[in-house]
């Protein structure tokens, strides 16, 4: 659901409170409020608490509108010019490269990021940048999955596996962009041929979110799950005692290691078409890959950072060191129609 709320433009007295409240700002005599506006496909609290620390450095205020990434890039086109958005938030390349294509994002450039942020987890034309790398890995049971006979993502497709793989839909942009990963690094015979022998395997039909796909292997409802590695972090550290018992019964296996490596995703940023100040709009992207926010991604989302030479929290440096499939990620977007065409041949409900 679209969490929608009445941010305001740079010069307003009033602080947009998200808990549906609007309370008036008092300022001092002769000074002007920076607020950016910020729509967001994260969840609050995988997010919010950076933002604080941006406004805490800087006195801006930043105003947060949440909502699924498709929404929000809705929203914006629908606004259009009005639009009193500055910065899109959202997870997946897909959706940027949807962002892109409907011509709501703006340029920015700026060495900062040029630097830290590798080539092929940003735009080409500057539109957008990544802020943090997620996997889509294996998730098996360790008593009844022989690693020997499983080590890439491709040996899912093989008879063996009948009846034993749990997933989410093919309605999923993570979903999606693993096959749109595997058009761009091989021909679309062979990626369909693996979908028809992945889907010949299921346990059940395609159901629930990543989470439900660790607890259905924890519960032997099927041996193996494709699912984001930053979830099984999750559960690991969770208040539910349900979940954490769930997620300490699987282990995580990284794919396809001898060869191109584990398929990465990335949350990213943009700034927006309609923003009237794209600097300032900059240097809170700027400040989302700066070391210390990166180390929070880490250490708060379970997720890797987008930089090179941050440290990893304790959770991932247990899971260890692993191979990134050095895809440009923009190719995930490009292909993502192709993917849904190919699945849906496959019967991938």
């Amino acid at each position: 659901m679209l969490t929608t709320h009445s941010p305001r433009r740079p010069g307003t007295r009033l602080t947009v409170l998200f808990a549906a409240a609007v309370t008036t700002a008092v300022l001092s005599a002769g000074t002007v409020a920076e607020t950016l506006n910020i729509y967001s496909a994260r969840q609050e609290a995988l997010i919010k608490p950076l933002l604080d620390r941006f406004s805490d450095e800087t006195g801006v205020e930043v105003n947060l509108v949440t909502g699924s990434g498709d929404a929000l890039i809705t929203r914006l086109t629908t606004e259009g010019r009005n639009s009193p958005a500055d910065v899109l938030l959202t997870s997946d390349a897909g959706r940027l490269y949807r962002a892109r294509q409907a011509g709501v994002l703006q340029p920015v450039s700026s060495d900062v990021l040029t630097a830290a942020i590798p080539a092929n987890l940003r735009s080409p034309d500057n539109l957008w940048y990544g802020l943090s790398v997620r996997a889509r890995v294996l998730i098996i049971a360790p008593d009844r999955v022989n690693t020997d006979e499983l080590q890439d993502y491709e040996d899912l497709a093989d008879p063996q596996w009948k009846g034993r793989i749990c997933v989410r839909s093919s309605g999923n942009i993570y979903n999606q962009s693993l096959v749109a990963g595997m058009l761009a690094q091989q021909d679309s015979a062979q990626t369909q041929a693996w979908l028809d022998g992945f889907v010949r395997n299921f346990a059940r039909p395609p159901q629930g979110g990543d989470r439900d796909q660790i607890k259905a292997v924890a519960a032997g409802q099927c041996d193996v799950a494709l699912v984001n590695s930053y979830y099984l972090g999750a559960m690991l550290q969770s208040d539910n005692d349900e979940e954490r018992q769930a997620a300490e019964q699987v282990e995580l296996l990284w794919p396809n290691q001898s060869n191109r490596g584990a398929h990465i995703n990335i949350s990213g940023a943009g700034v927006t078409r309609a923003s009237e100040q794209p600097d300032l709009a900059r240097q809170l992207i700027e400040f989302l890959v700066r070391e210390d926010s990166q180390r929070w991604y880490a250490e708060t989302n379970n997720e890797y950072p987008v930089r090179d030479g941050v440290p990893h929290s304790r959770l991932l440096q247990a899971w260890g060191d692993f191979k990134a499939d050095a895809l440009d990620v923009s190719e995930l977007g490009r292909l993502n129609a192709q993917a849904v065409m190919a699945m849906d041949r496959a019967n991938w409900k």
